[in-house]
């Protein structure tokens, strides 16, 4: 019978056995364990092979073929030059048309008194203002006088206005387009706009030559086409001299006629937006206003001798202040 002590002993000898066997095999073990690490590298690398050949294959049933080209970018701009359509009559005829009503409305108008208003504001904080009224008549000798009714009142704090400058502005030529003138201009059809309740032709209108002893109209006329007549104007006056006669800054002028008698258009209303320069070249917004209220026509507009009545005024007044040069 074996006893305790003897199966201890024998169990000892095993594991020491086994010890000893476990370092003899344990450089061969060792050799294999980077081929075990191999082994999974390689085995995660084709996992992620596949994972990538699944995702390709995904995007590609995804894929709805041959993408469209983007589009091309383009600005479309607005032509320089008008090009409408056809007007109703042909061109010449509307510009005949309006000529000759051009030579009955300045007729018209010269047989009117009336009172203008004129009002220059300087559109700053702080700003002035300068305004004058008179009564415009036109005297025997044919020659338009505008008398002062009211004494100017200024109160500008950036330039001077004076009774010089009133007269320029307000002789500016109200009919530049008669018949007698057409022939000095060149005009473009710009198509047509109905301008509050009234259908117009628009015209644009340039001078054909320029001259040092008179100005020529620049710009564009609306033409009513029922009584093609000119309702509205916009455009400035031009010469070989540069400037406009005056030391103001006003260049381009924006006039409304209103029907009177229900025959003709006479204008009542000029407005003109522009800038004053300082010194230091900053540039500060003013607004003229020129009105024409209260029409008389005179009784006696034209006597026997073809000659026109003036309003009971002293013709030397010193507040009178020339407009015209005498009528041909």
């Amino acid at each position: 019978m074996i006893g305790p002590s003897e199966v201890q002993a024998r169990l000892d000898a095993t594991s020491e056995l086994r010890i000893q066997t476990l370092m003899l095999e344990y450089p061969t073990m060792r050799r294999a364990f980077p081929l075990v690490e191999r082994c999974r590298a390689s085995r995660l690398a084709f996992i992620g092979m596949a994972a990538l050949l699944l995702t390709a294959t995904a995007l590609q049933a995804q894929d709805p073929g041959p993408q469209a080209p983007p589009p091309t970018f383009k600005v479309e701009r607005i032509p320089a030059e008008p090009h409408p359509g056809p007007p109703p009559l042909p061109v010449e005829e509307i510009i005949q048309k309006f000529a000759a009503n051009e030579n009955v409305m300045k007729k018209v108008y010269d047989q009117y008194d009336f009172t203008q208003s004129i009002r220059l504001d300087e559109l700053t904080d702080p700003g002035g203002k300068f305004s004058v009224t008179g009564e415009v008549y036109t005297k025997p000798d044919g020659l338009r006088y505008m008398r002062v009714t009211k004494p100017a009142e200024s109160s500008l704090k950036l330039m001077h206005f004076s009774l010089e400058d009133v007269r320029v502005i307000a002789s500016m030529p109200e009919f530049p387009l008669t018949a007698e003138e057409i022939q000095n201009y060149n005009f473009k059809y710009a198509g047509q706009e109905k301008l509050d309740q009234l259908n117009t032709y628009i015209f644009q209108v340039k001078p054909k030559i320029l001259s040092r002893k008179k100005r020529y109209f620049e710009g564009v006329i609306w033409i009513d086409d029922h009584d093609f007549a000119i309702v509205k104007s916009y455009g400035k006056f031009v010469s070989e001299l540069e400037g406009n006669g005056t030391a103001l800054p006003f260049t381009m002028f924006e006039t409304y006629r209103e029907n009177f008698q229900s025959r003709y258009w006479l204008p009542t209303y000029t407005r003109s937006d522009d800038y004053y320069k300082t010194e230091g070249n900053d540039e500060l917004p003013l607004r003229l206003v020129v009105r024409a209220t209260d029409f008389k026509l005179r009784a006696a507009a034209a006597g026997p001798s073809g000659s026109v009545a003036s309003p009971a005024a002293d013709s030397g007044s010193s507040s009178s202040v020339p407009l015209s040069s005498p009528q041909q």
